[in-house]
């Protein structure tokens, strides 16, 4: 992974500004994945915005490439390779979603009743961009390495295998 892959988390003691800064935050260069985590008052957990660049495109890619394949076999070579090729990327993609989705479980116990994060997945080549969102936003940033955030998310993944 690279040195610039990072994770950005910025908080916000008020969810509107959570939200408000997301839809910002989807402008940022190098963005691959944007969330915004909330827990309200009672201590409900929600995650009411998420953004995956490119989701939907390797389900797409798959089933071009499995029609192509299928040209092999006429009409309906066409239409089984598409649906296999499409099934078989659609796969791949949901469990790349659901390793995302992880993360975000790990993250939640950092989120406080009635505040928001907004967590960010992104190559930053300048610190400046982020930083002047949080700040036009009354959010705290805190970053770390993609790396090591991806040894936290295993780390809670083995401890919560059954034995």
């Amino acid at each position: 992974m690279s040195e610039n892959h990072k994770l950005l988390l910025i908080t916000f003691s008020d969810p509107a500004r959570g939200r408000a800064a997301y839809e910002d935050a989807l402008e940022l260069s190098g963005l691959r994945q944007a969330a915004v985590l909330e827990r309200d008052a009672e201590g409900v957990f929600d995650v009411p915005e998420n953004h995956v660049r490119g989701a939907g495109v390797p389900t797409v890619g798959g089933g071009v490439v499995g029609g192509l394949v299928g040209l092999l076999g006429g009409p309906i070579g066409v239409l089984i390779g598409s649906a296999a090729g499409a099934a078989l990327a659609n796969a791949a993609e949901n469990k790349a979603l659901m390793e995302g989705g992880a993360g975000l479980i790990v993250l939640s116990s950092r989120v406080e009743d009635g505040s928001a994060m907004l967590v960010l997945d992104l190559h930053e080549t300048d610190p400046e961009p982020a930083d002047a969102l949080a700040r036009e936003h009354g959010g705290t940033v805190e970053r770390m390495s993609a790396k090591e955030f991806t040894e936290q998310v295993e780390a809670a993944e083995k401890a919560a295998e059954p034995e």
